[in-house]
């Protein structure tokens, strides 16, 4: 089943797949396997210009639609079944390509924010094109979803990232802090959007964004880097995956009464806006 590597490698979005339909979840799922195929190749131990001749090859087949290759065939069904424009699957392989090097270090916030948006923001934006979301304020509040749960992930993976060269923040606990801070202004400002996905698929959504924004408080409870660095990698439990889902029911009906959405993280994508033209992507 295409689910597989969702159940593998994504707990937590594997989780909220429950509440999806059989349909929009294998759908889903063609996009995460197409996604964890490029983690893949840039993650693999292999040398370096192996990794990119890989990656190369890949993105190459991609372009030129080559239909032998399940996993692009799949990708492409979906892009021309939702509409989806092409430019953002090319941000997608331009964020990923920014770790196919010997070091990557992130300086600044808008370099942050702009590969936070290419390699987890692309992905937020063509899962609503997937739900059939068409308001194009929900659409950036996907967006915001997609660069929350990336934060999260940096916040996370910081020793992880170490050992493979790449430093998207100072290896510190009050880095690390700051970049769960600034996660949840992207949380927040993701939560409206939400009432414009169709009902049906609504749930799902919210639980995964309560359950990948709960990351984040296992992190803080490590209090310092000492702990953090002996913790591994941190989850959610299942007993707090429950508790998170049960909480996004009181969500879904606060969602049920907002009836104008004014997207106001305007901020921050004008940040983005000096590198990429979301417009042109929603």
């Amino acid at each position: 089943m295409k689910s597989n590597l969702l159940k593998k490698h994504a707990k937590s979005f594997y989780w909220a797949s429950f509440f999806l339909s059989n349909k929009t979840l294998d759908k889903c799922s063609s996009l995460y396997n197409f996604c964890r195929t490029l983690d893949d190749i840039v993650d693999d131990s292999n040398y370096l210009n192996i990794k990119k001749e890989i990656f190369l090859s890949f993105k190459k087949d991609f372009e030129n639609k080559n239909l032998d290759n399940q996993i692009i065939k799949d990708m492409w069904s979906i892009i021309d079944s939702e509409n989806i424009s092409k430019r953002i699957i090319i941000d997608l392989f331009d964020g990923v390509e920014t770790d196919l090097k010997e070091k990557v270090v992130i300086n600044s916030k808008k370099d942050l924010l702009v590969y936070s948006y290419r390699v987890a923001g692309t992905v937020g934006l063509m899962m609503s094109k997937i739900l059939k979301v068409k308001n194009k304020e929900s659409l950036k509040g996907a967006i915001d979803l997609g660069i929350a749960m990336q934060l999260t992930n940096i916040a996370r993976d910081v020793c992880e990232d170490k050992t493979r060269n790449r430093q998207y923040i100072n290896h510190d606990f009050s880095s690390i802090r700051a970049i769960i801070n600034e996660s949840q202004t992207f949380y927040e400002k993701s939560f409206k959007s939400i009432s414009s996905i169709p009902i049906k698929s609504r749930f799902a959504v919210i639980v995964a964004r309560r359950v990948y924004r709960k990351i984040n408080d296992y992190i803080l409870k490590q209090k310092n880097i000492d702990n953090y660095n002996k913790a591994g990698k941190i989850y959610v439990p299942v007993f707090e995956k429950v508790v998170q889902t049960f909480l996004s029911i009181f969500d879904f009906i606060k969602l049920l009464f907002i009836k104008n959405l004014n997207y106001d993280n305007q901020l921050n994508h004008n940040i983005l806006e000096q590198d990429i033209n979301l417009n042109e992507r929603i």
